[in-house]
This record gives C-alpha cells, structure tokens and sequence, in this order.
C-alpha cells in the first residue's frame, strides 16, 4: 500500500536541501537517510533520501543526485509515498494509519448511526475525520479523546460522544434552554440597595 508521507516544500540553502511538510506521524522511520520513495508526479522519482535534518523547527531533506538550490527547487509541491505493508501498524495502540479508518462506520454511544468515515483531514491544530451520513451530507468529527470515545477495528466502527450540535440540531435546542434561563434570572429583582 502507498500512503503520502511529506509535501517537499521551498528549497532551503545551495546545496541542494528542501522544506518538507510532514505527512506522517513517523518521519524518523518513512523520512529517514537511505529511504527511497515514489513520487507524485512520478516523474520526479523515485528518490532515495541522503540527509535529514531539523532546522529551526523544519524537518530538511537532500536527495541523492539534487545538488543546488535549482534541482531542489524543481522538486517543490511533489509528494513523497512510502510503501507500506497494509497489515503494519503503529507501534503506539492510540494511534492508527489513515488507511484502517477508511469506510469505518460511525455511531453514538447510544448506537444512533452517524455515517461512515470517507476521508481525514489533516489539519495544524487536529485531524478531523471527514463522515458520510446515509443522506449525502458530511459531518466533520474532530479526532480527539474526548469526542472519539472508541475505534474497534474488528467491529470496523468508531464509536463516538459528541457535543451538541456537532452531528445534529440539539444545539438549537440547548441554546433554547439557556436563553429562556437567562431571561428569568434577568426578571429577578436585585437585592440590596443601589449607592
């Protein structure tokens, strides 16, 4: 299986260094020196990765045969793919490849069913699991503890506890409730004497 694992971005330097934006949550295993990935467009690879290096926050790659700052930069916006045994998994048990939560169905803890898992997002502040509900519409389901309560892969399910009005109109609903209590407290007399 092949699965992106880095945007090469801006070269970096004249020796032939790039920016890479990670795609993976493994770079010291996909990115490291010696690597050879596929590349999209194809035609740009494969490459096999020289050196690797963190520079003020930014992980830089050489490729072996990209010597200046020009072959570096013709090499902005190509992907790198990784190939990887589609039964691998991460050694953390908290934490899963895209591809094992593709087409997961995604129900509530009380079993009302939500949709079915079509996409991640990958975003800078979380990833964001991209659903779709039987009647064509998404739903985007932030990727956190307190939200994704299970992910069974057996049962090819996440089971999830979300907030109100994340997958549904209960929001309208609470709302309702708080602004109907706050014009009550607001009808109160205040106590004590004004100075």
């Amino acid at each position: 299986m092949q699965l992106v694992v880095a945007r090469i971005g801006r070269a970096h330097g004249i020796k032939g260094e790039v920016t890479v934006e990670v795609r993976t949550d493994e770079p010291e295993l996909r990115l490291a020196p010696g690597a050879v990935l596929a590349t999209d467009p194809a035609s740009a690879g494969p490459l096999t990765i020289e050196t690797g290096r963190v520079h003020s926050g930014r992980l830089l790659l050489r490729f072996e045969g990209v010597r200046d700052r020009n072959a570096a930069e013709a090499l902005r916006n190509t992907l790198l793919i990784a190939d990887v045994d589609p039964d691998e998994t991460p050694e953390d048990p908290d934490e899963y490849y895209d591809h094992q939560l593709m087409d997961l169905d995604v129900v509530t803890k009380d079993g009302a069913e939500v949709g079915r898992i079509t996409d991640i997002a990958h975003l800078p502040s979380q990833d964001l699991f991209v659903v779709e509900r039987a009647d064509g519409g998404e739903v985007l389901i932030p990727f956190v503890g307190e939200i994704v309560v299970e992910i069974d892969l057996e049962e090819q399910r996440v089971i999830v506890d979300p907030p109100p009005g994340l997958i549904d109109d209960r929001a309208e609903i609470a709302s309702s409730r708080d602004s109907s209590a706050e014009s009550s407290t607001e009808s109160a007399e205040p106590s004590g004497e004004e100075a």
